[in-house]
């Protein structure tokens, strides 16, 4: 159980009597402090020595132009080159036969997938398309009953 403690029961310890300080100490404080807190001696870049000797409304127009020049100087170099068009791919394929295109169709392992022809940029021009892709609305309706139906999304 505790005891009850009340602070006016205990008497205060007498005061501690303080040193005085040193004779002339705050006299001499200031000195001393500035005698360990020198500046440094400015230094003066001789590259940037002119920037510093020009008028801060000029600094301010020399900055803003260097950023300006910069970004545009980026944005030029960051333009794509002119290259080979679209139209070289098509060509090179166009060249391929077209029974050696099927041998290699058909000899694959890999079957080609709606994925694999998802993937597939389009092109402009049709003509390939139309040299291999002639199917009959009959062809076309039979592809399409073959597939398996979901009637949730009805």
């Amino acid at each position: 159980m505790n005891t009850p403690f009340r602070l006016d029961d205990h008497k205060r310890r007498p005061a501690q009597p303080l040193a005085p300080p040193p004779a002339d100490y705050f006299e001499r404080l200031p000195r001393q402090v500035m005698a360990r807190v020198q500046p440094r001696a400015p230094r003066e870049s001789v590259v940037l020595g002119w920037l510093a000797a020009l008028p801060l409304p000029l600094r301010t127009v020399l900055a803003s132009a260097v950023v300006l020049g910069g970004f545009t100087t980026s944005f030029f170099l960051s333009q794509p080159t002119a290259g080979p068009t679209a139209a070289a791919p098509v060509a090179t394929l166009e060249a391929v036969p077209h029974t050696e295109m099927v041998q290699y169709l058909l000899a694959s392992d890999s079957r080609i997938t709606l994925s694999d022809l998802a993937e597939l940029p389009t092109a402009p021009d049709r003509t390939l398309t139309d040299s291999f892709l002639q199917a009959s609305p009959d062809e076309l309706q039979d592809a399409l009953d073959g597939q398996p139906v979901d009637d949730t999304y009805l």
